[in-house]
């Protein structure tokens, strides 16, 4: 790991974190409009969503421009969301989703990607 990058990493926390803290720091924040509160309440998740998505489908080359992949991560994702609804437990969508591909490149049906983007 490069120590330019912990400047990068502080950098980004101090830049986040008032957008994190408001909900401790502004006193009644809970009486904005409902719309407004769920939308707050589903930015985190969509942020989430936004960071793995770019981990499943880029991949780096060893030149350093990045590539569209498809693989076992792409059906990982999919038994994630379906497990996750069906069960309406995150956890057992996920722990599906890394079992699917632990035994899919166990068995060497998927190969590990090189280097993943993001």
């Amino acid at each position: 790991m490069s120590l330019h990058l912990v400047g990068l990493a502080v950098l980004m926390g101090l830049v986040t974190y008032p957008s994190r803290a408001l909900p401790l720091l502004v006193p009644g924040i809970e009486r904005l409009p409902r719309i407004t509160l769920e939308y707050l309440r589903l930015v985190g998740p969509a942020v989430l969503a936004a960071l793995a998505a770019v981990n499943v489908m880029v991949v780096t080359a060893d030149g350093g421009s990045p590539a569209f992949h498809v693989g076992i991560e792409w059906l990982a994702v999919a038994a994630c969301a379906a497990l996750t609804a069906w069960r309406r437990n995150l956890l057992v969508g996920l722990i599906g989703a890394i079992v699917l591909v632990a035994i899919a490149r166990a068995l060497g049906i998927a190969a590990l990607p090189l280097t993943t983007g993001g």
